[in-house]
């Protein structure tokens, strides 16, 4: 509705002025036209995701040069975006894009027309082409501000701080305005003209090169840092897993065998005592519950022995583990879970990645979900094992950045990266998460060849292979540039 709000009113009007002016309309605003809108196919990266537009300048231009109607119409045909041609955003969402731009535009001609000429000197068209940039920013960030918090259920001052934030931002929406001033008035030269184009645009596309490669460095750096801090929270947590796989072993040798061995040693007494009085036959008997208790000994043994090459998560398996934590954290938590686990014979490795990756799963749906259901499979699907988990819950922006110092989401993607999987996340507000994690199925088969069955120890396929990305996300405004889109 906001979306309508903003395109109807601003179609029917540039219909008007342009059957209005149609006559008088010069023809040069064709080849400004199309200059804007090749230069509009080129954006660059800026900061937290927001995209600085070379067509911004040359606006400022067309709004200095031109009648505030001429100026918005410019704008809205040559407003052009990549996305558009790609399908990835919706005629609506086209249509507002180029008409919130048309508006910021017809706003600043307005202004700076109000206070100055472009016939003025250089020195004086300064000041309202200032004003002029600043009228056309609030309106730019105000529209997008409004449509992007209505789309992520986010108040507008905080999508404006999203949008504007750091002074980067600030300086270069400026700085963009003093270049297409001055472009405005080398134009209005007769001895220069239509050069001025050439001459303005020709360093500005060296300099888009060089901000893309510094800003893909600082990237670069910043998700190293992440990385790292995903890293030492994921050894933490690790260390934290290995203690308590330590904790039942121990357990387990202090209740089964430690008692067994105390029984045979108190067999071995009572036996040397009757050997002294010479009771042979209760020496006999004595030393077979002596064979048998080392007997009863050794098959613990070998159980215990067992039972940690085949699964690291014990005798019960992956999905009577997955059962028993379910059901544990499930107790209190009024959440309904629901399991499909087949049996497959999985590497003890990728067993315990899976549970690991479905534990870290579950926590993060239980403490940001508000869920009432969640869903478990673990299936063998094609050339894959997967490990899929769904939950009804609230859902959230895959795109906006997680909150400072969460590493779940991230920790989820290393464990399958460790195990030479991937993970994919699907969700939005209001309608729920749904979490993938994929095996394949040939390195399953060299982990299981290069483990327990071959006398060696189990080794994790892909362990000593550089990691991938854990994920970075964009922020809500990722859509925003210096002439801001939704």
């Amino acid at each position: 509705m906001f979306a309508l709000a903003v395109v109807v009113p601003t179609i029917a009007g540039l219909t008007f002025v342009t059957v209005r002016t149609w006559g008088s309309l010069p023809f040069e605003l064709l080849y400004w036209l199309v200059i804007i809108a090749l230069i509009e196919l080129l954006p660059a990266p800026a900061w937290g995701g927001i995209q600085v537009s070379l067509g911004f300048p040359l606006l400022t231009a067309v709004a200095i040069l031109y009648a505030p109607g001429p100026a918005a119409l410019v704008a809205f045909l040559g407003s052009s975006d990549p996305r558009e041609f790609r399908g990835e955003i919706n005629p609506l969402r086209t249509l507002f894009n180029r008409s919130q731009v048309a508006l910021a535009v017809l706003a600043a001609s307005a202004t700076f027309h109000a206070l100055g000429s472009a016939d003025d000197p250089l020195v004086r068209m300064i000041p309202p082409a200032l004003v002029a940039t600043v009228v056309d920013y609030a309106i730019n960030i105000g529209l997008v501000a409004i449509a992007v918090g209505l789309i992520y259920r986010l108040s507008p001052p905080v999508v404006i701080r999203q949008l504007s934030r750091g002074q980067e931002f600030i300086v270069s929406y400026i700085g963009l305005g003093l270049v297409g001033t001055v472009l405005a008035k080398l134009y209005s030269l007769p001895d220069v003209g239509l050069w001025s184009v050439v001459v303005v645009l020709a360093p500005l596309l060296f300099a888009r090169q060089m901000f893309i490669r510094s800003q893909a460095l600082e990237e670069a750096h910043k998700e190293l840092q992440e990385r790292e801090q995903v890293l030492r929270a994921l050894s933490n947590t690790m260390a934290e897993e290995r203690a308590d796989e330590r904790l039942q072993i121990a357990g387990y040798l202090h209740d089964d065998l430690a008692q067994v061995l105390f029984r045979l040693s108190i067999q071995v007494d009572v036996a040397r005592k009757l050997l002294e009085k010479g009771d042979i036959s209760e020496v006999r008997e004595q030393l077979e519950k002596i064979r048998e208790s080392k007997q009863e000994t050794s098959d613990r043994i070998r159980a215990l022995i067992r039972d940690l090459h085949r699964s690291p998560l014990g005798a019960r398996g992956l999905a009577e583990s997955l059962e028993s934590f379910t059901d544990e954290v499930g107790r209190d938590s009024g959440i309904a879970f629901h399991r499909d686990v087949e049996d497959i014979d999985l590497p003890a490795p990728i067993a315990l990645l899976v549970f690991h990756i479905a534990r870290e799963g579950v926590m993060n749906a239980l403490k940001h979900a508000q869920a009432t259901d969640v869903w478990i499979a673990v299936r063998e699907v094609e050339d894959h094992i997967e490990l899929e988990l769904a939950d009804n819950g609230v859902g959230f922006d895959t795109s906006a950045p997680g909150p400072e110092g969460h590493f779940g989401m991230a920790m989820m993607r290393e464990r399958a990266q460790v195990g030479g999987g991937s993970l994919d996340v699907e969700s939005q507000p209001g309608h729920g998460t749904t979490i993938t994690v994929r095996f394949p199925l040939s390195l399953l088969q060299q982990a299981g060849a290069s483990g327990p069955a071959s006398g060696g120890a189990a080794s994790v396929p892909g362990a000593d292979a550089s990691h991938g990305s854990p994920g970075s996300a964009e922020p809500a405004g990722d859509d925003s540039r210096q002439t801001v889109r939704a």
